[in-house]
């Protein structure tokens, strides 16, 4: 079915491919859909509920039928659409919805049962008896439901995810998209154009026309050109924008056809404008058996003739409504294929070619099975029947508005056109033109694409460049109203879900009026295709049935994407470890090659002990950590923690509001502690903030927490308080961090550090900046051990060779680095609280920092903190405890009881939170709530670990173990 001279296909190079079994052959260039078309393939799909034949509708993404698996075994992939996949050598395809084969369906015997089976069957159907359903209804009904289907084994796929970031994106790369890229590239816009296909020039692609004297492909081409040599413009091809989100955000879909490239990536483009040129969609007309096999849009048969070389039948027949139809007529007829009549509904239609045509004329039915053989046109004269294998059929055309309606947007009625188009403003920044937004001349398109990108960039503060419009077709488009023929038998809307024009009445006499109640009674509309095709003809049609006007009747919401996108490309690296992702420390490699045990911190790996020769044990190893930092000094990597960098004139204002404690008066050069609460009073997470400067402040957090405390600031900082002028980033990956800590901390800095510091300029809780072998760090005085401690962070980058250097000099003092188990042990035997204590039912009051929420100022949960019942001093109150009697071993999670009595929960006085084995005691310890808490120290309780099944004698005491004076943190 090739024709000679014509489209835009490499002859040079073949392209062998199989479906279903059959090896057939292609050119470089060609979609699958051209080549199962050009290899004389009609039959290539069936439709869901009624399993009917089903051929090649459209060219382009809308296509409803044309749906086959891609591949074999785990590389296969269902659901692909034949119009858009691109043909490569060794391509495997497979029809799918259909058994044993597309040619012999066994299913196909619903369509017998169709008058048994109309809209909302199953509705009225599946009711009795009710036992049935579970047992009977509901797992047949799953069965027969979907189209493709999946392996069930994970596959090799790669898929990949990207982030871009531009002044100006361009949706679509027809001549409205190629005019709007053109004149912003050349003002010097950071511009990215993105469009479905593999080739950029949209519908110039496929016509036969002009612009500047020249063919319209070669202009486009020529374009490209252009702008693949800026530098501040970026093509992407084969990418669909699939979703419109706030801020300027945009999905988009890129299949890279690159062999050895991801399968797909999803990007997230944040554009400060937008140009929608994203074309128009052409509509069918509904008639009896209007979805046989070789029944198209006639833009479709235009693109396949004059893109790919390809005649969809040898004797053509087109039923329009528009002049534009008339454009396919005169390309067959100029490239040699027999058009047997075109059948025009209007009296005045255009003629563009020595060709039959039927004036004021309707096609009602068409015959043939797998494929179509005749149709019949109804006249005022009477009915007549043409044999025809291939009808090109064309009811106007659907400006694509869906991405406009993403964001609640609803588009607006034109009735010159009979459609909608988008209503200016539904998104803010973007602006819409073209074909899009209801200008079907190239000639327009070319003017609306310049005018916007002219109103883009006076928006970004650049001024437009001269551009002279090239010159192109403006013909009129004419068009009457058209969207069904009359008479027996069905005629269908949805083409993959099989919905007629019988089922749309249908509802509407039920009372099934709204536009959305009907939708979801005869799923019109939620195929694949999300009605690109149907919509509006079945808009009509309901409008017509409930007397109402189609913009009364209104559209369908329309939600992302625009067209389909796999999971795996939208959860990309979720697969294997990639599910759960792990993140590492700079320091990691070198702490795997201490043969370190690796626990999980939230996300991170964290060393949990650095085992020695002859050590038995992690308590061995544990035990000779905790005392090495309290005796010597000892290393660890804290670059888990959250870091936060909050700047602007208002940052302490946001931190006095985020915050129990007060940050405003804190000095330059200083750190402070700091409590968080959520709104209802209770703890969040705490850390700590430092003032590198007047109006610029560190915030640390808890690992576990950072996500948290960044989304609680980020949402304080846009809703509850947007009048301050601050801006929040996340840094915690920016900087790695080492806690050096022990009586000889000071030693080591002074050989890591260029110069070494002077004692008297570091008081506890100072901070500034340091240089560290010529690199730019900060040091900050802090301690989570209650030793003489220090953090010191560098830029990421230098992380491995700072830890290297820190551990070194460490180990010759005796010293050296220790683990999360020691770390632990350091901060129970200090009374230091983590997220086993602050574990989101406690309050300041509980854990000892009552006086830390300012009575100056008011914060976040103030209000909530002092109800009477978060003050009770019976409340479970944070203390320490150690073990007396024979058994002396403590649990966490353990329960608390008198010491005599029932185990009840009425006699319940507590809980045991963090404990530890404390080598500077000699015995274990352990912070925990008890009622009462701080008034009962020195009280004998009995401790109760139900899942263990022990009990022990435990006496209650003050959380601070070790050094309560504070002497050695500020040695």
């Amino acid at each position: 079915m090739r024709i000679e001279g014509r489209g835009l296909i490499d002859r040079s190079a073949p392209r062998q491919f199989r479906f279903d079994g059959k090896v057939m052959q292609g050119f470089a260039g060609d979609t699958l859909a051209s080549a199962l078309l050009a290899n004389d393939r009609k039959l290539v799909a069936r439709s869901f509920k009624y399993h009917r034949p089903r051929g090649i509708l459209t060219a382009g993404s809308e296509e409803p039928n044309a749906l086959v698996t891609i591949g074999t075994g785990k590389r296969s992939v269902p659901n692909q659409r034949a119009t858009t996949v691109e043909l490569v050598g060794g391509l495997e395809a497979h029809s799918q919805n259909a058994w044993p084969s597309v040619n012999m369906d066994v299913l196909g015997l619903n369509d017998l049962a169709a008058p048994f089976l109309g809209a909302g069957f199953y509705y009225k159907t599946f009711m009795w008896p009710k036992a049935f359903w579970e047992k009977v209804y509901e797992p047949a009904i799953r069965r027969a439901a979907g189209l493709g289907a999946l392996t069930g084994e994970a596959g090799p796929q790669w898929n990949e995810k990207a982030y871009a970031f531009c002044d100006l994106l361009v949706i679509g790369a027809g001549p409205t998209g190629l005019m709007a890229a053109l004149v912003a590239g050349r003002a010097g816009a950071d511009v990215i154009v993105a469009d479905e296909d593999l080739r950029m020039g949209g519908r110039l692609l496929a016509e036969v026309e002009e612009i500047d004297g020249k063919p319209g492909h070669v202009w486009a081409d020529e374009v490209v050109a252009e702008l693949d040599v800026m530098d501040n413009v970026r093509l992407m091809p084969r990418t669909s924008i699939t979703g419109v989100y706030d801020g300027g955000t945009y999905g988009a879909l890129e299949q890279p056809g690159i062999f050895g490239a991801p399968e797909t990536c999803f990007w997230r483009i944040v554009a400060r404008r937008s140009v929608l040129a994203a074309g128009a969609i052409e509509r069918p007309v509904a008639f009896r058996n209007n979805d046989r096999p070789g029944i198209m849009m006639a833009g479709a048969v235009r693109a396949y003739l004059n893109r790919w070389g390809v005649a969809p039948g040898k004797a053509v027949t087109l039923f329009a409504n528009n002049d534009a139809a008339h454009r396919t007529a005169r390309d067959l007829i100029d490239a040699g294929v027999h058009v047997a009549a075109v059948i025009d509904s209007r009296h005045d239609g255009a003629v563009m070619g020595d060709y039959r045509v039927i004036r004021g004329g309707q096609v009602c039915n068409a015959m043939g099975r797998k494929h179509l053989e005749a149709i019949t046109v109804r006249t005022a004269h009477g009915e007549d029947s043409i044999a025809t294998d291939c009808l090109a059929m064309s009811g106007g055309w659907n400006p694509s508005v869906h991405l406009t309606c993403h964001m609640n947007g609803r588009p607006t009625w034109r009735p010159d056109i009979c459609a909608f188009v988008p209503t200016p403003g539904a998104v803010p920044g973007m602006d819409t033109a073209g074909a899009c937004n209801g200008a079907f001349s190239t000639a327009d398109c070319l003017a609306e694409g310049a005018a916007a990108a002219a109103r883009a960039l006076a928006d970004l503060g650049l001024s437009a460049p001269d551009v002279t419009l090239p010159t192109a077709e403006d013909d009129a488009y004419r068009m009457a109203e058209l969207w069904a023929v009359g008479g027996k038998g069905r005629a269908w809307l949805d083409f993959q879900n099989d919905v007629t024009v019988k089922d749309v009445a249908q509802a509407a006499k039920e009372n099934f009026r709204s536009v959305e109640h009907m939708k979801r009674y005869t799923t019109q509309g939620m195929a694949t295709d999300q009605g690109k095709n149907s919509n509006v003809a079945a808009l009509a049609v309901l409008a017509d049935a409930t007397g109402r006007g189609i913009p009364e009747t209104g559209t369908t919401t329309f939600r992302p994407p625009f067209s389909p996108v796999p999971i795996a490309s939208m959860g990309a690296g979720g697969q294997g470890k990639g599910f759960a992702p792990e993140r590492f420390t700079t320091s990691h490699p070198a702490t795997v090659a201490r043969n370190a045990p690796m626990i999980e911190a939230g996300l991170w790996y964290r060393p949990s002990y650095f085992p020695e020769e002859g050590e038995q044990s992690w308590r061995e190893s544990c035990d000779r950590e905790v005392r090495m930092v309290r005796e010597a000094v000892g290393i660890a990597d804290v670059s888990t923690l959250g870091k936060i960098d909050i700047q602007g004139p208002d940052a302490a204002k946001l931190l006095d509001f985020v915050y129990a404690n007060t940050f405003s008066t804190l000095k330059p050069g200083r750190t402070r502690y700091g409590l968080m609460l959520r709104e209802d009073g209770h703890v969040m997470d705490d850390g700590t903030t430092a003032r590198l400067g007047d109006t610029h402040f560190l915030t640390t957090t808890t690992t576990a927490a950072a996500g948290q405390v960044m989304r609680h600031m980020e949402y304080v900082h846009q809703v509850l308080r947007p009048e301050l002028d601050v801006t929040l980033a996340s840094v915690t990956e920016q900087w790695a961090q080492f806690a050096i800590a022990g009586p000889k901390a000071w030693e080591v800095l002074d050989k890591v550090l260029d110069t070494a510091p002077n004692r008297a300029d570091w008081p506890f809780m100072a901070c500034g900046p340091v240089q560290v072998g010529g690199v730019a760090g900060r040091l900050y005085r802090i301690s989570f051990s209650g030793e003489l401690a220090f953090e010191l962070a560098v830029p990421a980058r230098y992380g491995a060779d700072l830890f290297a250097a820190l551990v070194a000099e460490a180990e010759t003092l005796g010293g050296g680095v220790y683990g999360m188990e020691a770390l632990n042990v350091l901060r129970v035997e200090k009374g230091f609280i983590t997220h086993a204590e602050i574990h989101g039912r406690t309050t300041a009051y509980d854990i000892g920092m009552g006086r830390m929420v300012s009575a100056k100022k008011d914060c976040i949960g103030k209000a909530m903190s002092q109800r009477p019942g978060l003050l009770d001093p019976q409340r479970e109150r944070l203390v320490g405890l150690v073990p007396v009697g024979e058994k002396r071993e403590l649990f966490a999670g353990a329960h608390l009881y008198p010491t005599s009595g029932p185990n009840t929960a009425e006699a319940d006085q507590g809980y045991l939170t963090s404990v530890a084995h404390s080598p500077t005691l000699g015995h274990p310890i352990a912070l925990a709530f008890v009622k009462g808490g701080p008034d009962r120290r020195g009280e004998t309780l009995r401790m109760v670990d139900r899942m263990r099944g022990i009990e022990a004698l435990v006496v209650v005491t003050d959380p601070v173990f070790i050094d309560p004076e504070g002497g050695r943190v500020r040695a």
